[in-house]
């Protein structure tokens, strides 16, 4: 967990807006998932200021809470579950305990090594950003 310099009055959750399949989940987030959250690709956001860099965007999803803590991977889908409240906020809880917490990593990565492979993925999917044709944002 890492702090930021700048804070926002409400949490930002980061995905890779390049990648089919996480676009598709971002927007099952913004229609299904009701949290106070900012959801947006990282690449349309100056992540310099919130003390995130490039790699760490590209690998992994990105939640920076109004305090500037950043939880990435399984933790940052899990806090975002958690401020969603309703049905999802046990589900987020669950993410956050063993032995759920043990094996949310492993798996959050092998999705993420395979995201080009997932429903909507596409080949772009597993190129870093360095070797998308065009410079992030």
């Amino acid at each position: 967990m890492e702090y930021v310099t700048e804070i926002s009055a409400r949490p930002v959750f980061l995905y890779d807006g390049d990648c089919a399949f996480c676009s598709s989940c971002a927007r099952f987030i913004t229609r299904h998932i009701r949290s106070r959250a900012t959801v947006a690709p990282w690449q349309t956001v100056d992540i310099d200021p919130l003390g995130l860099t490039m790699q760490q965007c590209d690998e992994a999803v990105q939640w920076i809470d109004e305090s500037g803590r950043i939880f990435s991977g399984p933790q940052a889908v899990a806090r975002l579950l958690i401020d969603a409240k309703s049905v999802w906020r046990p589900m987020g809880w669950l993410l956050r305990i063993p032995p759920s917490s043990w094996l949310a990593e492993p798996a959050y990565r092998l999705v993420a090594r395979n995201r080009h492979r997932m429903p909507g993925g596409t080949p772009t999917c597993s190129l870093p950003q360095a070797k998308r044709g065009r410079p992030a944002s």
